[in-house]
Order: structure tokens, then sequence, then C-alpha cells
């Protein structure tokens, strides 16, 4: 039997509503007699719509010479489905089986692109032993555009009345839903900043999306933000020196301070308080110095530096107490005291203080000021003279305890000496005693130019008559004299010169017993005179003073020594033996 294959469509036509239609058609060979139902002849699509269907089905035509329907008795016919332009539509599956008369398999078409396509059937195998016609199963398919809808804009990336650091905002992008044209993005349009800052880029910017679709519809969206500066300004400074070159953080030299304010974000809104750069080249206290500075991205400060400035030295000046005397001297220790001032930073150090208590000249004390910045002055107290030794005082002429002849005493003289200071006022010299026997000589008074006393200094020597001994009729000792008791006796003796009669001690001259010494040598005295009593004269004639010497006729038988003490101190002496 020949069978007509035959092929019921049905597509689903969204945009426009159409219903889903089945429309049969015959395709017959020259062998068939009778027409098949055909299905449909053109399957309408949208482009990006759905999916087409049909149905396959066999119409017995029994025109193969075979009645009834071929497919029995588990025969197969296999065919083949395919589309002559796959960029069109493709169709699904691309084979069908067919097993029976009643087995209705269905097409899927699938629209790809504009346009139209044919999809027919051929025959891969048949097992029944008849005949397929296979064209009526042929079908064209139409695909056309969908029903234009506007796209959706949407702006992405960033949001609306949000506010975003310069150098960090988000990059704004344009979100495309076109339904026909299919998504898609780009870079949004930026807007010029606009605020009091704008011209450093702080301030509100649009981001604008605009799109067209390809039939011509139009959709735009558009969002505002801020750009805020996020740093406040940074606020640096140079101090040359780095630090203070004095103590106690003073400087002594120059100093310069130079602030630097930065602000990179928003140049144009720096608003700065104090911030002047310094060069201090003259003293002075303690002063804060201070840079504060705005911008759009804040306030930094005020920062604060502190400069105080002293390079003036110190005063200092000594002083020695006691003062010196008129000669510029002094006997005693001098104490040396220094005074000083500052009047910004203050003295840190004076001094030291000193007691000289050696002896010298021409001493000197150093004494240093030292401010608290570290300046420094000194001073010198010099022609410091310090004498404390009285001078040396000397007799000079005559020897303590010496002996000397009246008439030949050396000249006595005082010697003062002075190895420091030097003589003020020579000690002076005064005598005491004589002219003969003893005699005191002083030296006192003496000064020297310290105002040292000198010591007083004496020495005691006798001064004596220049005793020759005795003269005739007496002989010296140790000659016995023989005379005649109550004979007046002529004592010659000789001074060296005429020194008057008052040259006896007091109650000299005097006899006084001896033992007679039959060993000692003996003279007999030849001259005599006649006096009264004792007496004393001299003789100018012969240098001479002469005693008589008036004896006493009871010593008779008796030997007596004569005695003559002179007022020199010295006694002289002669043995006597008196006879009847």
């Amino acid at each position: 039997m020949k069978h007509r294959f035959h092929i019921r469509f049905t597509w689903i036509l969204t945009l426009v509503g159409i219903a889903l239609l089945t429309l049969p058609f015959t395709a017959f060979a020259d062998d068939i007699s009778n027409n098949l139902d055909a299905v449909a002849e053109v399957m309408p699509l949208t482009l990006g719509g759905p999916n087409g269907t049909t149905q396959l089905y066999v119409v017995p035509r029994n025109g193969d010479g075979k009645p009834g329907c071929n497919l029995t008795g588990g025969t197969t016919l296999v065919v083949s489905v395919s589309s002559d332009n796959p960029a069109v539509a493709t169709v699904s599956p691309s084979s069908v089986t067919f097993g029976s008369c009643g087995d209705t398999p269905t097409l899927t078409v699938t629209p790809v692109g504009l346009g139209s396509t044919t999809i027919s059937l051929s025959q891969i195998s048949n097992s029944t032993g008849g005949t397929f016609n296979l064209v009526p199963a042929t079908f064209i398919v139409n695909v056309v555009p969908p029903p234009n809808t506007p796209p959706n804009v949407t702006v992405i990336g960033i949001a609306g009345g949000a506010s975003y650091p310069k150098g960090a905002v988000p990059t704004a992008i344009c979100q495309i839903t076109d339904a026909e044209d299919g998504n898609s993005s780009f870079p949004a349009t930026l807007s010029a900043v606009t605020g009091p800052y704008a011209v450093d880029g702080i301030g509100e910017q649009t981001a604008s999306c605009s799109y067209t679709d390809a039939g011509g519809l139009t959709a735009a969206d558009s969002l505002i933000y801020g750009i805020f500066d996020p740093s406040p300004p940074l606020i640096s400074y140079v101090l040359n020196p780095a630090s203070p070159d004095g103590s106690n953080g003073w400087y002594r030299s120059a100093v310069s301070l130079v602030w630097t304010v930065d602000e990179l974000d928003s140049p144009s809104s720096l608003s700065k308080t104090g911030c002047d750069n310094q060069n201090i080249i003259t003293d002075q206290a303690e002063m804060i110095h201070e840079c504060a500075a705005s911008s759009a991205g804040g306030s930094a400060g005020p920062v604060s530096i502190s400069i105080k400035r002293d390079g003036t030295p110190p005063t200092i000046s000594g002083s020695a107490s006691p003062d010196p005397n008129i000669n510029g001297w002094n006997n005693n220790d001098v104490t040396v005291s220094f005074s000083c001032g500052d009047n910004l930073s203050g003295v840190a150090i004076c001094g030291p203080n000193q007691i000289l208590s050696s002896e010298g000249a021409g001493q000197a004390v150093a004494g240093t000021a030292t401010d608290e910045a570290g300046n420094t002055a000194s001073s010198m107290i010099t022609n410091i003279n310090i004498d404390k030794t009285p001078p040396s005082v000397d007799i000079i002429g005559v020897t303590n305890g010496a002996a000397y002849i009246l008439g030949s005493v050396p000249v006595v003289s005082c010697a003062t000496q002075d190895t420091l200071s030097g003589v003020a006022t020579n000690a002076s010299l005064s005598v005491s005693g004589g002219p003969v026997g003893p005699v005191t000589a002083t030296c006192s008074g003496a000064v020297d130019n310290a105002g040292n006393p000198g010591g007083s200094v004496s020495a005691v020597y006798n001064v004596i008559y220049a005793w020759a001994g005795f003269f005739q009729p007496v002989d010296n000792l140790p000659t016995l004299n023989m005379t005649k008791a109550g004979s007046a006796i002529p004592v010659k003796f000789s001074l060296g010169g005429n020194w008057g009669l008052n040259i006896f001690w007091q109650s000299f001259p005097v006899s006084r017993p001896i033992n007679c010494d039959g060993s000692m040598p003996s003279t007999q005295i030849e001259e005599t005179v006649t006096a009264g009593n004792s007496s004393l004269n001299y003789d100018a004639s012969t240098n001479q003073y002469i005693y008589v010497w008036k004896t006493d006729k009871g010593w008779a038988g008796a030997c007596r020594q004569l005695v003559v003490k002179l007022v020199d101190g010295t006694e002289h002496a002669a043995n006597f033996k008196f006879a009847k």
C-alpha cells in the first residue's frame, strides 16, 4: 500500500497573539490517486520567541499495490529531518522512526536568525515492502523580528546621594537590558564637578546613561553623588638648627622656622592661621609659634613650636675683700667674690668665690659666669698681693753681750728687710744706759708695705773704760804691795781720757782683808802722800786718775785687797800688806 505522510504544525505567536494552528496539505505522487490531508505549508516564528512544533502522521493510500497500512508486522520506516538553512532555524530530532501508522512523532523548530528555511524529510530505511511519499511532510519556516520593547537603562557602580573620597570614586557603569538587542554595558558619562571647590574636583557630579535600541526606543538614567576631600591639610616645619644649640632648650645662634602646609586634594580650599616663617636673630624669651590650617578635608593643628633664644653672654664682676692698703698689699687672707647677672635665661653658674691665703705678689683669681642657655663670660681679678710675714729687723754694729771700750764703741744702727712687699718704714734705733756700763740698743717700729709690723730687737752690750792697769807706785796683781799702815797711797790708773770724777761705782773703791800669802811676789811702795781722807782727781798732764787711798793704822800687820769698781761695772784689784 502506498502511504502519504502529512505534517501537523503547531506554533505560538507570542507578540501578535496567534493561536496554535494545524494546516493539512497533500504532497501526492503521480501514482497517488487520492489527495493527502496537508497540515501546514508555512510555519511563522518570531526571533527570540518560543519554538514551533509539528506532528508527523501516516495516511494509507493503497496506491502502491499494497492494501492497508504498510507499517505492519513489526516493520519500520526511518527518515531524516533537516533544515536547509540552520542559520535561520534548526529542527529536532534529526531522525524519526515510524513503527505503525498510528505514530505521530513531534518535530521542534527553533528560530535562530531572521529569514526562511525549508524543513524536509528523506528516507533512511524502509522494511515495509511498500513505498512512502515524503513530499507532503516538507514545510517552510519564516522567522520574523519580534515586536520592539523599550530597553531598560540603570546606572550601577555608584549610589545616588552617596559621597566618595577624591581619588577613590567607583566607576559608574551603564547597564542595558533589552529584550530584542540583548544586554550590554558601557561607562557612564560624567558631568563636570560643581560646587565651591569644583576646580579641585571636590563637589557634586552626575553620572548619566542613555541608550537607543535598534528599534529606535531610548531610555536614560542618572545618579548624583558627591566627591569629598578625605584628609585634612598636612602641617610640617623645618627648624634650623634642628635642635637647640644651647642648654636647657635655649638657642644661642640665629634660628629659622619654615612652615609647610600641604593640601593635595583641595588646594583652593586651603586656609591657614599663623604659619608665619620666622628668622630669629635677636634674643627673645620663650615664644610659641603656631600653625593651623583647614580645607575641604577638615582641620589640622594648631601645631606649636616653642623657641627661646639667648645669645648674649651673662655679666660677671669680681671684687677682693678686704681692700688692699695704700701700697696695694694685704696682710691677711683675701676673699675674692664674683657677682653675675643675666637678663634673659638667668644665671646657672657663677664663680667660684675663693679665699686666698697664700703669700705672693701679683696673684690672680678667675671667675666664670654661665647662663642657662650655655653662654659664658669670665672675669679675672688680678694684682692681689698678700704678705703676712713681718719684716726682719737686725741690730748692726754691736753684738749682744759684747764689751766695747769707751770712745771706741761701734756705730749702732738698725737693718730692716722684707723680701716680699718691701719695707715701708725702717726700724728706728733707741739706746738706753751708758755712757759706760750696760747699754741697750733697741730697733723697733719697722713696718713693711703690707702693714706688717716688725718685731722689736734689742742688743745689750757693755761700754767700759780703757783700763790700762795700775801705775806706780802700785803694782798690779799678783804682786803684793808693801806699805805702812795709816799712809796715804796714790793709786794711779788711766781710763783713756778724762771722763770726769764720777767714775767709781757707788761705795767704791773698797778694801777687804785677804790672807797674807808668802808665796806672792811683793814690792815696797815707795810713794805715799799726806792726806786726811781718801780723794780722787785727774792729772791731765799724765792722762791719769789719782785716787789717794788713806789707809788705816789699824791694818798694821794685815793684808788687804783694794777693789776699784768703775761705773762701767768692771772691777780692778791690787793686793797690799801693811806694816807698823
